[in-house]
């Protein structure tokens, strides 16, 4: 068996490059926003990947559909953490427009991606 080729997907790419960057502020917060935000936040964010991963795994157009828009759906959440993250001012100004920057190009890429699998 050969590299799985979700790697090889722009929108893949995208989800992994949020989730670590996630990661990376996450990871300098006190206990606290770990326990509560940050966990929600982290598990969100790494669950877009996953999501997308296990879609293409299952090399049947209608699974893969379910689990792009499990994906989807974790992007909101992930957005959803986010704006809380900024609103209790666990992440700074620099720091949301980063992540604004990765999901302001990953939204339109998930949803191309699903009609795409729509048009098989």
């Amino acid at each position: 068996m050969g590299r799985p080729d979700f790697e090889s997907l722009d929108v893949y790419r995208l989800a992994e490059s949020l989730a670590n960057e996630v990661w990376q502020v996450v990871k300098h917060w006190d206990i606290f926003a770990k326990d509560t935000v940050g966990k929600q936040i982290v598990r969100s964010a790494d669950s877009i990947c996953a999501n997308i991963a296990e879609g293409r795994g299952r090399y049947n157009f209608k699974d893969n559909q379910r689990f792009v828009k499990i994906a989807r759906g974790s992007l909101y959440e992930t957005i959803s953490w986010l704006r809380l993250a900024y609103a209790r001012q666990l992440i700074n100004s620099e720091q949301s427009l980063k992540l604004k920057q990765i999901i302001d190009e990953l939204s339109p890429k998930l949803n191309a991606y699903l009609r795409s699998l729509d048009n098989r």
